[in-house]
């Protein structure tokens, strides 16, 4: 489990259209936003990347640094990526599912072909979001088990803006009990 006040694993992966994505040569003013999408077959992704790429200059005009991330393939992404028309979010494709366990994302079987009529991948991870500082320390984390019940950006961009005014810490920092 990922915790608050600590570094998060490395993470590195190929985007269609805006070079290698390395989270730790990010330079976000206030912090980088992760999210970690289920892949093409999944409706539920489409709408919440279309807000994401809706809401991306409100984030950014924060101080926040956006990339989606999911196990595709490229050309899986880049259909993703088509159906978005949102060219400024960066997709990023490839994603391990080492590395996706590592950030504490669950991974799921496929179960065949979904509700849109797509294939789902042998394997994937499942969503998750999160914000990490600029020294590459873990803000906050939503991980899903399910790709329903996500953040909402609206509410998120008003946590953000009050995190920002009150010098908020990251909470849920105590391993130990």
């Amino acid at each position: 489990m990922l915790m608050p006040r600590q570094p998060v694993p490395a993470l590195q992966v190929p985007t269609l259209a805006h070079g290698p994505y390395a989270l730790d040569a990010e330079q976000p003013e206030n912090w980088s936003m992760v999210v970690f999408y289920r892949g093409l077959h999944c409706p539920v992704c489409f709408k919440y990347l279309l807000e994401l790429g809706r809401m991306q200059a409100e984030f950014e005009r924060r101080g926040v640094g956006i990339v989606a991330i999911s196990s595709d393939t490229r050309e899986r992404a880049q259909a993703m990526a088509d159906k978005l028309k949102a060219p400024a979010l960066r997709i990023g494709y490839g994603l391990p599912l080492t590395v996706a366990q590592e950030w504490g994302l669950y991974i799921s079987s496929s179960r065949g072909t979904t509700s849109i009529g797509i294939e789902e991948p042998a394997r994937f991870s499942e969503p998750a979001l999160y914000l990490v500082r600029p020294d590459g320390t873990l803000y906050y984390g939503a991980v899903q088990t399910m790709p329903f019940a996500r953040p909402h950006f609206d509410e998120l961009l008003g946590a953000i803006d009050f995190a920002l005014a009150n010098n908020y810490p990251a909470r849920g920092e105590i391993a130990e009990v």
